[in-house]
């Protein structure tokens, strides 16, 4: 897929009711979460072999952006985008932000999401695979490492988060 807005979400976007997104805001917590959860789990970017360079796109289809993923252990990348200034990508994972939250957090199975229809999978599908594989394969969950990598105000977000977002699947 080339540079460009994401397909499809034009409507979802729409729901942002306020200017556009500051995404800039979310760099260095992105950056911290992408090196904090590579070093603790070098596995999972193993676990992707040739995949390791693939461009990922999450899109939390309620939330005002995108998250862009490159595992490459050379340059990790991990940073939120517009959707309408999206790079080129070889893979999307779309869902809510609570099914693409209980993704990797072991909440529910990656399969099972996909097949209910609450995971929009599109491009590299091979990719899709084995970034789930990896993210399966992690002893716990990546999730409360991440919010671990924030002391207290992290694992209590994440508390919250799970107390009160709706279960994927779930019409808010």
């Amino acid at each position: 897929m080339s540079a460009g807005s994401l397909p499809g979400r034009n409507q979802d976007a729409r729901r942002w009711p306020l200017p556009p997104f500051p995404t800039f805001l979310l760099q260095p917590f992105l950056a911290r979460i992408v090196n904090g959860v590579a070093a603790r789990f070098p596995e999972l970017i193993e676990r992707l072999g040739p995949h390791r360079r693939s461009r990922y796109v999450i899109d939390p289809i309620d939330l005002p952006f995108a998250l862009y993923l490159v595992p490459d252990p050379a340059q990790l990348t991990f940073r939120a985008i517009s959707r309408s200034e999206a790079p080129g990508y070889d893979a999307r994972i779309a869902g809510t932000f609570a099914t693409l939250l209980q993704l990797v957090d072991c909440g529910r199975d990656g399969d099972a999401m996909f097949f209910s229809r609450d995971l929009d999978i599109s491009g590299n599908t091979e990719a899709v695979v084995s970034l789930r594989n990896a993210v399966d394969n992690v002893d716990g969950s990546v999730a409360e490492v991440a919010a671990g990598l924030f002391g207290p105000p992290g694992r209590g977000v994440l508390a919250l988060l799970r107390r009160f977002l709706p279960p994927s699947g779930a019409t808010a």
